[in-house]
């Protein structure tokens, strides 16, 4: 798995490629990669899943666990252009109840701007 980052104003855009799995060989987790960006004073996440085809029971528990530190400190995270097989996965371990899922990136920035 990659973690590329970018900015769109206060909002930090993640742009994951690969897998989101359990490896030795990955650098950094999404968790990880989340909390450094709490650390840096950002709150809302915009998590970028176009270019990702499978995510496994660790994944999982790395979409909540960011979830979660970003709910803690009052920020937003919200993920956008899932396919067709993760949002599968996401309906059984009910995962669409958790995040808000936006096929466009323009609509999901603009979200953040809503109450």
């Amino acid at each position: 798995m990659q973690i590329l980052t970018r900015e769109a104003g206060n909002i930090v855009i993640l742009d994951i490629v690969g897998e989101i799995r359990r490896s030795h060989l990955v650098e950094i987790t999404l968790h990880q990669a989340v909390k450094s960006q709490l650390e840096q004073g950002k709150r809302d996440v915009l998590l970028n899943l176009e270019k990702v085809d499978f995510i496994d029971s660790f994944g999982v528990g790395e979409m909540l666990a960011s979830y979660i530190s970003i709910q803690n400190l009052g920020g937003k995270i919200k993920l956008i252009r899932i396919s067709r097989k993760l949002s599968v996965v996401f309906k059984i371990v009910g995962l669409e109840r958790v995040f808000e899922v936006f096929d466009s990136e323009v609509d999901a920035l603009q979200s953040f701007a809503r109450p």
